[in-house]
């Protein structure tokens, strides 16, 4: 089963916010609602998101202000603000905030659906390793064309690794994906990635783990 794409949508329009949460489960999104810029960011805290779909104006701190905070955590993840206020003025404003797309109110629920799909793709690469392709997007690891069967937990760290050729990564980012963080059970998750694709995996002594390069 693919791993469903989160979204957090922030959105103080009660009717809005519904139609959109059913369109976008209903397109087998996993969606999370906030109503207010705090929200989210007690919610980032915690979670990890694929999108961000940001109403600019709503209560306590409003959308680009949002932004800007994640931004300035380093939080790069994709985001979209849906609003009626497009001037350019506001426009510039928020792209030199960083985001990646707005989309004007009143809009086609099917444009959104394209706009995020489109995204998504573009955010989420697929990743090349050997004979082995990731395709993020629809978390499928396929080794010779062939689906491998991987946990979620294992698809975190292999992504983690390939993503960080010849660099080690650190025990502790492995954790941060893990439901039960132990280093016995990093070497069973790393032990059997080697196993299933023929992995070159060091162990860096007290460190982390490194996927060598070609």
């Amino acid at each position: 089963m693919n791993k469903k794409i989160k979204i957090l949508l922030l959105e103080d329009d009660t009717i809005l916010a519904q139609t959109m949460v059913q369109i976008l489960e209903q397109e087998n999104y996993d969606v999370t609602l906030v109503s207010d810029g705090e929200e989210v960011l007690e919610y980032t805290y915690d979670n990890k998101y694929d999108l961000y779909l940001f109403d600019i104006n709503v209560p306590l701190l409003d959308g680009m202000e949002t932004l800007k905070l994640l931004r300035q955590s380093d939080d790069n993840t994709p985001t979209f603000f849906i609003t009626a206020l497009i001037d350019i003025k506001s426009t510039l404003k928020g792209f030199d905030y960083g985001c990646d797309d707005y989309i004007k109110k009143p809009f086609d629920l099917d444009e959104l659906l394209a706009r995020i799909q489109a995204t998504l793709k573009r955010k989420n690469p697929v990743l090349q390793y050997k004979n082995i392709i990731f395709d993020l997007l629809e978390s499928r690891v396929l080794k010779d064309d062939i689906e491998v069967a991987l946990g979620s937990v294992e698809k975190e760290v292999f992504a983690l690794l390939i993503r960080n050729i010849g660099m080690t990564v650190n025990k502790s980012t492995f954790f941060d994906y893990m439901n039960k963080p132990s280093e016995p059970a990093l070497r069973v998750l790393i032990s059997k990635l080697k196993k299933l694709l023929d992995l070159d995996i060091s162990n860096i002594k007290g460190v982390g783990y490194k996927l060598e390069k070609l």
